[in-house]
């Protein structure tokens, strides 16, 4: 990558004031609230659409791509949504669900990923009470055993299935007891005769019936430690997030954003903070079909040359992933970061690496660093519990309480456990009384298992700096502690563009290693072979003497025995889903890799390693 030049100051974006209350209390712990009074929002979502839909009926709400032909037919490069057809089209479709006799009871579930359809199957379904399921499509097409789709089924007991198109989904279909169950398909033309639908007073009296706490839908946890759990999501928790998230950014009433984006609308991320965005504040969503993964990227890059955002998600794996075609190709990068006002990540840590990069071809491109910002929450916490509303200059910053929300920080094992309460919290799973009695502790405080501490001890309104997660730090043999989420990060960086993700081993061991998945579009650029597949990263001497390299130094600069790393196995075999070894945004389950990868495991810690191993 050329050399960037100076940056120049970025304009100002308008945040809330950063404050902070904060009580200490004798047992250790500190609760944090923002002194900042939550606003009241909206009732339920569909106040959003109609809203804009009559403010700025002719603004497109939602685009996706046109299939090959549609674009040779001169239909152009986007299938576009105005928010007064999205009006239109979502009311048709609740008068049509409500006619086949859904409700509260009798929910639509959704097996396939974003698109047009299934965004006005969800809005026409949740402003008039249906509750939406929408399920990982990698249970249905990704599955073997199609055990966690069975599972969601069972608990949701839909009276209607959405799919894109039925043929993929055939397998997935066939294992389900579908007696009583409609399969809607989005490429028949039962999906049209829903749009012909003329609402009646039935569309506006349920509507009018929703309030705080109706269900709009379930989400599903990965699964990252049993089956998901499905998390209720209140229209209440969904409208104070968005309310909380125009409070701490007022800059998105000021100028409707525009969004490129690939986030799945099944997790919390896509589905609420993505999309709600979008819809709350007027803005544009360019449906992204890409992926942080091979052969995928290259259709985010794709469609980054022909959208510019103008606010851009995305999780750490997306950037690593995306970072390759920022470096090398100059159109793409300056389309990118043309109109681009701010960066955010969340999902999982980011490495410094990642940011420095980010910063340099955004330096290249305009002359000036984008600002990059995180958050923090899950798909229990609707998902934002803290955001930073304010310039930083590192990752890892994950910002203060949002207003209405606090946050608990407990000691636990020598870090502080980050707790949650607020209006943007869930009542709870759906048919597990168990689970939800279990994620709450005695105050109300959801038990999200991360921890946190402070940027700055001596100021603490600087925000918490997330510091992993509680269950993932373990002991050596010596009973010295290892920060999983630490080194790992620490791995990332200085190994940089090799590696994708990876695992940190160790848990009663004399020393920590390293499984570690490459990165595929930085090795080849590390060999200098534009062809070199995923088996060929293993073998390349250059890759593997340039992570030697890099945490060879590393290692020079940490060589206590809880951040030195000893050795490191790269791995040919992708992370499973149907093992519960990452999710649909790329995070990746330590534990779960460390339990399915025993072999691998065991080669790392071998008296003498196999030629494969790099010791450092």
């Amino acid at each position: 990558m050329p050399k960037s030049p100076e940056p120049s100051p970025s304009p100002e974006l308008n945040y809330l004031e950063p404050k902070l209350d904060v009580e200490r209390r004798d047992d250790g712990s500190v609760i944090l609230s923002s002194p900042h009074a939550l606003e009241a929002g909206v009732a339920q979502l569909g106040v959003y659409l109609r809203r804009w839909a009559e403010a700025a009926p002719e603004r497109i709400f939602l685009a996706e791509r046109n299939s090959e032909a549609d674009r040779e037919n001169a239909a152009g490069d986007w299938r576009q949504l105005t928010f007064g057809a999205a009006r239109a089209q979502a009311d048709a479709i609740s008068q049509a669900l409500l006619d086949r006799g859904l409700g509260p009871e009798r929910p639509l579930m959704i097996l396939s990923g974003n698109s047009l359809k299934q965004a006005l199957l969800t809005l026409g379904a949740m402003q008039v009470g249906i509750p939406v399921a929408p399920v990982s499509p990698a249970y249905s097409l990704m599955s073997q055993d199609f055990a966690k789709l069975r599972h969601i089924f069972n608990l949701v007991c839909p009276a209607v299935i959405y799919v894109e198109t039925v043929a993929p989904f055939a397998g997935a279909l066939e294992s389900l007891d579908l007696d009583g169950v409609e399969v809607l398909d989005g490429a028949a033309a039962a999906f049209q005769e829903l749009l012909a639908r003329d609402p009646g007073t039935q569309v506006e009296t349920a509507f009018a019936d929703q309030g705080p706490s109706s269900v709009a839908k379930y989400l599903f946890t990965s699964g990252s430690t049993g089956l998901p759990k499905g998390v209720i999501n209140t229209q209440g928790m969904l409208c104070a997030n968005m309310q909380q998230l125009q409070q701490v950014w007022p800059f998105l009433m000021e100028q409707p954003p525009v969004l490129v984006d690939w986030l799945p609308w099944n997790h919390t991320f896509g589905g609420n903070i993505v999309f709600n965005n979008a819809m709350a504040n007027g803005g544009t969503l360019y449906i992204d079909g890409g992926k942080p993964a091979p052969g995928l990227i290259d259709i985010t890059a794709d469609n980054l040359r022909r959208a510019s955002p103008s606010l851009y998600y995305n999780v750490p794996a997306g950037f690593a992933a995306l970072l390759p075609f920022l470096e090398a190709d100059a159109a793409l990068r300056d389309n990118f970061f043309r109109d681009l006002r701010l960066i955010f990540y969340a999902g999982a840590a980011l490495p410094q690496d990642l940011w420095r990069r980010m910063e340099a071809a955004s330096v290249l491109s305009q002359g000036r660093a984008v600002p990059m910002v995180s958050a923090w929450g899950s798909t229990e916490t609707a998902p934002m519990a803290t955001s930073v509303h304010w310039a930083i200059d590192r990752a890892g910053v994950i910002g203060l309480p949002v207003p209405g929300t606090e946050i608990k920080m407990v000691p636990n094992g020598g870090k502080m456990e980050l707790r949650v309460r607020g209006p943007n919290v869930t009542p709870g799973y759906l048919k597990r009384p168990d689970l939800t009695a279990e994620a709450f502790d005695m105050e109300g405080f959801y038990c999200i298992g991360d921890a946190g501490q402070f940027a700055d001890p001596d100021n603490p309104v600087k925000g918490l700096v997330f510091d992993g997660r509680v269950a993932e730090d373990f002991k050596l043999t010596t009973g010295t502690w290892v920060n999983s989420g630490g080194v790992r990060l620490a791995a990332l960086g200085a190994a940089a563009p090799a590696l994708q993700d990876v695992v940190v081993a160790g848990h009663d061991r004399d020393f920590v290693s390293l499984l570690a998945w490459p990165n595929l579009a930085g090795c080849q650029s590390l060999s200098g072979k534009g062809d070199l597949d995923a088996e060929g990263v293993l073998s390349s001497e250059a890759v593997r003497r340039h992570i030697r390299d890099g945490l060879g130094a590393y290692n020079d600069a940490n060589p206590a025995s809880s951040t030195r790393i000893s050795r490191l196995l790269l791995l040919a075999a992708p992370p499973a889903i149907d093992a519960n070894e990452i999710t649909d945004k790329g995070y990746i389950n330590q534990r779960a890799v460390l339990e399915n990868r025993i072999g691998e495991v065991r080669r790392l810690y071998a008296e003498t390693p196999d030629a494969d191993v790099i010791v450092l």
